[in-house]
């Protein structure tokens, strides 16, 4: 099983080395900012939940985490459809992609978790 603890540092990751390839205008500096800001708080906020005390505390930290993925993938969005290059575009789209299964990965184990309660 692929250890999501991992895949969402390696996607932390992957967001801060494709921000530098963006042309340095004040909107992808702003919005870069904030991308790499959501992408790390995906995997900060699941390991926090993994590292819960209690159920309730378990499903708020996942929750918070599938929030920041939701909005991982809002700021890559616009940063996809304002940069129109071919290198900006592949990368951009495998990022929403990757986040994507991360958010629903999220949300299944959510969906498990509360039907226990």
């Amino acid at each position: 099983m692929y250890d999501l603890e991992e895949r969402t540092i390696k996607l932390a990751i992957k967001v801060r080395n494709f921000i530098p390839i963006l042309p340095k205008t004040i909107s992808n500096l702003e919005d870069g900012k904030q991308v790499i800001r959501s992408s790390g708080s995906i995997g900060a906020n699941y390991i926090e939940a993994n590292e819960s005390l209690s159920r309730k505390d378990f499903i708020m930290r996942l929750k918070i985490s599938r929030k920041e993925a939701k909005e991982t993938i809002y700021w890559l969005t616009i940063i996809l459809n304002t940069n129109e290059t071919k290198e900006i575009t592949a990368t951009c789209q495998f990022l929403i992609q990757e986040t994507t299964e991360i958010r629903n990965i999220l949300s299944a184990i959510l969906k498990k978790s509360e039907l226990k309660t």
